[in-house]
């Protein structure tokens, strides 16, 4: 599949998070060397890491979205200071006093939302919103949730009464908002939305923006048959596109936010618990494949009654997802599913020559014992 540019940033966002999931998720697994002492010196090397990242975006890059590390030059799409809004809580999370001292700073002094520029909704509020968001719960600083509440308010004409797929781009200073030029979206782009939205009303108590996203969602539902969804729905109907069905690029988030939506209601909402739980049962049935010869779980792409083999990197944040709703009531095969899954996503690290896993993977699954179990394929290429 092709990637269009905001895909191709996402990805490799995606990939330094799921980086740092496979070592938790391999930390918890591995609890036999849980001491103190080994818990406190990967500590210590993750803190190092990310100040050495921090370090390279203060120098190059300060207040725009993205460094570009190789360049030593920046991004700056959606005009946002995303990368720095988007580590606020991990810099109060890891006690950086002064660093976090300077980008509140920024974020009160530099942070402008009144800009004419279109931006993805999406984006926006996975990154912008959901930082100031949970930057607030942290601290308590009613600066970020000020700027939570604008940027939602520049954010809420997206939605609109004449479909429930809501406008993929708007922009902020004077609230104009673009169709995708397809005619369509993905569905993660709607359905991953809910919680930042939901989260805004419950703070504020203003309806508007949950009722916007529970819209949206309900949407989808709607259309659904089964509990797999396709990549793309149309913008003006709400009918999905029927094509492969995998839980890649496109749709990933979207089963993701069905068990957080569950948890964020305190398990009151069991409507998203049905829809989640539907989900796994058939991504279990359709997507699950083994590889030869080292049965290597894998989760690939089915389109009509073909199964490909092809898995994304992107699935890979599928077992912490299964874990955390193992851990608060769902089935207990999910657990079992999860470590398999989570140690194939491990041995696309190990198996690297570079050490880095690749962007996706085809797995050999037609019994031919003499071939490995995957074939890497390059699809991204550094800048």
């Amino acid at each position: 599949p092709n990637f269009n540019p905001t895909s191709k940033k996402r990805c490799l966002l995606v990939n330094s998070l799921l980086v740092v999931c496979v070592l938790a998720i391999l930390y918890i697994w591995n609890h036999s060397e849980s001491s103190t002492t080994t818990a406190a010196i990967r500590r210590q090397a993750i803190v190092k890491a990310f100040k050495h990242a921090w370090k390279g975006y203060r120098k190059y890059a300060w207040g725009k979205d993205e460094l570009k590390p190789v360049s030593g030059t920046s991004d700056e799409s959606l005009g946002l200071g995303t990368t720095l809004i988007d580590s606020l809580d991990t810099l109060w999370l890891m006690g950086l006093e002064e660093e976090f001292a300077e980008a509140r700073q920024w974020v009160a002094e530099k942070l402008v939302l009144n800009q004419s520029r279109f931006v993805n909704l999406f984006d926006v509020t996975i990154r912008i919103l959901g930082g100031l968001l949970s930057t607030y719960h942290l601290t308590g600083d009613s600066l970020f949730l000020e700027k939570a509440v604008e940027l939602g308010n520049r954010l809420i004409p997206c939605f609109s009464a004449s479909s429930t797929v809501p406008f993929p781009e708007v922009n902020l200073a004077t609230a104009q908002v673009v169709a995708p030029t397809s005619g369509c979206s993905p569905v993660s782009e709607v359905g991953s939305l809910q919680l930042e939205f939901r989260d805004l009303s419950l703070i504020t108590g203003d309806p508007r923006y949950r009722q916007a996203v529970d819209a949206a969602m309900q949407g989808l539902q709607s259309h659904l048959q089964g509990g797999l969804v396709p990549r793309l729905v149309t913008q003006a109907t709400g009918d999905f596109v029927h094509g492969a069905y995998s839980i890649g690029a496109g749709v990933d988030s979207y089963y993701e936010y069905l068990l957080k939506q569950y948890l964020q209601t305190g398990k009151t909402e069991r409507k998203f618990l049905g829809w989640y739980e539907e989900a796994v049962t058939s991504i279990s049935r359709e997507l699950l494949g083994y590889s030869v010869p080292s049965h290597l779980v894998f989760l690939g792409t089915r389109n009509g009654t073909d199964f490909i083999p092809y898995m994304e990197h992107v699935t890979c944040f599928f077992p912490a997802v299964l874990a955390l709703g193992y851990l608060h009531g769902c089935r207990q095969a999910h657990l079992p599913l999860a470590r398999e899954l989570m140690h194939t996503c491990y041995l696309l690290y190990k198996r690297s020559p570079t050490g880095l896993a690749p962007e996706a993977v085809y797995f050999n699954n037609r019994r031919v014992s003499t071939q490995a179990d995957f074939e890497i394929k390059v699809r991204l290429l550094c800048k």
